[in-house]
C-alpha cells in the first residue's frame, strides 16, 4: 500500500511539472488558481479537519494576505516582504480571531468566524483610501525571483506550484510531530487532551493562526496571479465555498485540500464545456456536491476507509458465525 501511494505520487508530482507544457495560458492560469487554494485549504484543514474548529471566516484571512501585498507592491516595497508580512499579519489576526473558540464551539463558533468574516469584507468594500472600495486595486506586479521576471503565466505556475511544496511538507512535518498529535486529541476530546496535559487554549489559538497564515500566503499568490482584486472574491460565500472543499475533499485527510479544491475550482470550469451541461453546470455541480456529503460526510478520501471497514466487519462476522459453528458442532 505504501509503495502503491508513492506511485501515485511521482506519477501526479510529474503530471504537474510537465502537463503545463501542453497548456494554453488559460489552462495554465487555471492550474495556478488551483494551486492557491490548496494553499489556501490546507490551512482551514488544519483548523476545522485536525483540531475539529468550526470556521467559516477563512476567506477574511485570504483577503487580508492579498491586499497586504498589493498595498506594499504599489507602495514600492518588494514582493519579498509584503509575502511575510501578509503571513505575519494573518498569523496574529488569527490569533485574535481564536478567542471566541476558547468560549463557544460549533455552530456558535462558525457564526463568530462568519461575523469576523463579514466586517472584514465591509473594511475592505468602504475603506476607498486604503482598498480601493469596489474599484479594487490593479496593475499587481508579480514579483522577481533572482533576476528571472515571473510575469508569464507558466513561470508563475512553477512559483506556485514550489511555494505549495514547500508549505505542504512543513505541514506534514507538523503533523507528524507532536504538535500534530496534540491538534487531533483536541479534536477527539478536548478534555481528555487536557487532562493529558495538552494546552488546550494554545493549541486553539496555534490551530487559527497557522491556518490563517496559509490563507495569508494563498492569498498574497492569488494578488499576483490575477493582478487585480476587489472585495468580491473574499466574501462569506468564498468561506463557505473554502469549508466545503475541505468537507468534499475529507476533513482530517491530509491530500483533502488536493482534492477538495480540484472539485470546486477544476471541476465547475470542466462541466461548463461539457455539451448539453454548459447551461446547467452550477445546478449540477451543487447538486452533486450535496449528494456527495449525504453519502460521503467524512469526504471523497473516506472512501478506502469506509471500504477497509465493511471489509473487516464482514471478516468478523464470518469469523463469529465459524466460532459458533465449531462451538455447536463440539456441544
Amino acid at each position: 500500500m505504501k509503495k502503491m501511494h508513492l506511485a501515485l505520487i511521482a506519477v501526479a508530482a510529474a503530471a504537474l511539472l510537465i502537463a503545463p507544457n501542453f497548456l494554453k495560458n488559460y489552462g495554465i492560469y487555471l492550474l495556478s488558481y488551483w494551486l492557491v487554494f490548496i494553499i489556501a485549504t490546507m490551512g482551514l484543514n488544519l483548523t476545522v479537519g485536525y483540531a475539529g474548529q468550526k470556521s467559516l471566516g477563512h476567506a477574511a484571512f485570504f483577503g487580508i494576505g492579498a491586499y497586504t501585498v498589493a498595498i506594499l507592491m504599489k507602495a514600492g516595497i518588494s514582493f519579498w516582504l509584503g509575502l511575510p508580512a501578509a503571513a505575519l499579519l494573518c498569523f496574529a489576526v488569527g490569533l485574535v480571531l481564536g478567542f471566541p473558540a476558547l468560549r463557544v464551539q460549533a455552530i456558535y463558533l462558525a457564526f463568530a468566524t462568519l461575523g469576523f468574516n463579514t466586517a472584514i469584507w465591509l473594511l475592505m468594500r468602504n475603506e476607498e483610501w486604503l482598498t480601493g472600495g469596489t474599484f479594487g486595486i490593479n496593475n499587481i506586479p508579480r514579483p522577481e525571483l533572482a533576476g528571472l521576471l515571473l510575469e508569464g503565466n507558466l513561470a508563475y505556475y512553477y512559483f506556485v506550484l514550489a511555494v505549495a511544496v514547500l508549505l505542504a511538507l512543513l505541514l506534514w512535518g507538523l503533523l507528524r510531530s507532536p504538535w500534530g498529535k496534540a491538534f487531533t486529541a483536541l479534536r477527539d476530546n478536548p478534555i481528555r487532551a487536557e487532562s493529558l496535559g495538552i494546552s488546550v487554549r494554545s493549541y486553539t489559538l496555534l490551530s487559527f493562526a497557522i491556518g490563517a497564515a496559509y490563507a495569508g500566503i494563498a492569498g498574497a499568490l492569488f494578488a499576483s496571479l490575477v493582478q487585480f482584486i476587489e472585495p468580491a472574491p473574499f466574501a462569506v460565500a468564498a468561506s463557505i465555498m473554502m469549508y466545503l472543499m475541505v468537507v468534499v475533499g475529507g476533513p482530517g485527510y491530509f491530500w483533502g485540500p488536493v482534492l477538495g479544491a480540484a472539485v470546486g475550482v477544476i471541476v465547475p470550469e470542466w462541466l461548463r464545456d461539457v455539451p448539453g451541461v454548459a447551461d446547467w453546470y452550477l445546478p449540477l455541480f451543487g447538486a452533486a456536491v450535496v449528494v456527495l456529503m449525504v453519502w460521503l460526510p467524512d469526504g471523497l478520501l473516506s472512501i478506502p476507509d469506509r471500504i477497509r471497514a465493511r471489509r473487516e466487519a464482514r471478516e468478523a462476522s464470518a469469523a463469529r458465525s465459524a466460532a459458533a459453528a465449531s462451538m455447536g458442532a463440539a456441544t
